[in-house]
């Protein structure tokens, strides 16, 4: 492929330079296109994600860099849209650098990682720390699945880039390494034993899911959760939830009973369900096709809620591209649950509680920080109504 002429920056603090590669008629021609700035140290790989998303009319590679002092550069000149961010750079502490840019000049990054067990675990912290979402880095563009991983990650700089209204000064490290939640009214056991609660998210949902979780006492109703994620980070990501939260939160394992105060994370391989087994409530993991592209898919699991459960459900549709969870919730309120969807300021990506609205699933909306409270007061609600 083609690429553009290219233009070196001098800088006066730096004696190298940021290459910035523009494509011929960009500007002429007025087409406003996703700006997108690549940090990876790899000479390889930079290659081939400028040629990935300038193969694309509807983004270009502005600039790309090696190190940090080569980002600053490029970040303070060129003013991109999206990053994307190996925060596994040997030149540079890639972490580091991603809390700086949230402390400093929020904006959409998307995280490269690696499909093993230490690329899980820093993805998981680069979520943590802001980043919109991971991406797989590609091995090859030569490899049979080659179109499913360049359209992939040019998707995921689409989502990225919507999401730039909602990265405020306020989005920086926010994990709260060991915050006590604040102690709520005991619930009563009728409460506990009789209600469950639901919870689907996708993109930006770890941070969400976390701010709904930690506050949360450790005397809650099970809580059964989908988060759009790849499998091997969803147990990296559960024990992550566990460390910070009063309540236990683990993977989901099939005909695992569902108990209070334990929350049960769908692994990223499997749909979840709800059951009823032989001495009760148990979690159902299904390897069917996926469901509004996803596997785990969250309308399986509130259709799931909403036949078996009715009225004693709860449902929370958090931050997440695309509309699925919204048929499911919408089923979970017919049947006579409660359904709250996140709002539009305080989401990463406002699609999914988005189309839950539209379609009248929702019956509460509510900001993220609010949602742990609202939660709380419905199962005292209904404390007060089975009293």
């Amino acid at each position: 492929m083609s690429l553009a002429r290219v233009v070196l920056h001098e800088s006066a603090a730096w004696r190298g330079s940021v290459c910035c590669l523009v494509e011929p008629g960009m500007e002429s021609h007025g087409i406003m296109k996703i700006k997108v700035l690549v940090l990876e140290d790899s000479a390889v790989m930079r290659t081939m994600l400028i040629d990935i998303i300038n193969a694309s009319t509807d983004m270009h590679v502005v600039a790309h860099a090696a190190n940090e002092v080569q980002a600053r550069v490029a970040i303070r000149d060129k003013n991109p849209d999206v990053i994307i961010l190996n925060a596994e750079m040997s030149a540079m502490k890639g972490l580091g650098f991603l809390a700086e840019i949230m402390r400093e000049q929020p904006m959409p990054v998307l995280v490269l990682s690696d499909t093993n067990t230490r690329g899980s675990k820093v993805a998981q912290r680069a979520l943590e720390l802001g980043a919109i979402d991971f991406v797989s880095r590609p091995n090859s563009l030569t490899s049979g699945n080659s179109r499913a991983v360049a359209d992939q990650i040019r998707e995921h700089v689409r989502v990225a880039y919507r999401a730039r209204a909602s990265f405020k000064a306020d989005r920086r490290d926010k994990a709260p390494a060991h915050d006590v939640p604040r102690k709520s009214a005991t619930l009563a056991n009728s409460v506990l034993q009789d209600k469950v609660i639901f919870i689907g998210a996708s993109t930006g949902g770890t941070e969400a899911i976390r701010e709904v979780l930690t506050p949360l006492p450790a005397e809650m109703p099970p809580i059964l959760i989908v988060q759009h994620m790849p499998e091997l980070f969803t147990a990296s990501f559960a024990k992550r939830l566990d460390s910070l939260s009063r309540l236990r939160v683990k993977e989901a394992e099939h005909d695992e009973p569902i108990k209070p105060g334990t929350a049960y994370l769908a692994p990223g391989h499997s749909h979840l369900s709800v059951k009823r087994g032989v001495s009760g409530l148990v979690c159902e993991l299904s390897d069917a096709p996926p469901v509004n592209r996803h596997r785990p898919s969250v309308d399986v699991l509130f259709l799931s809620a909403a036949k078996l459960l009715g009225a004693k459900a709860l449902g929370i549709l958090l931050t997440g591209m695309g509309k699925d969870g919204a048929q499911g919730m919408l089923a979970m309120r017919q049947a006579g649950g409660w359904t709250l969807a996140q709002d539009q300021d305080s989401c990463v990506v406002w699609g999914m509680p988005r189309e839950a609205i539209l379609i009248g699933g929702a019956q509460e909306v509510a900001a993220l920080k609010g949602i742990s409270e609202l939660l709380q007061q419905r199962l005292r609600m209904g404390e007060r109504r089975a009293a």
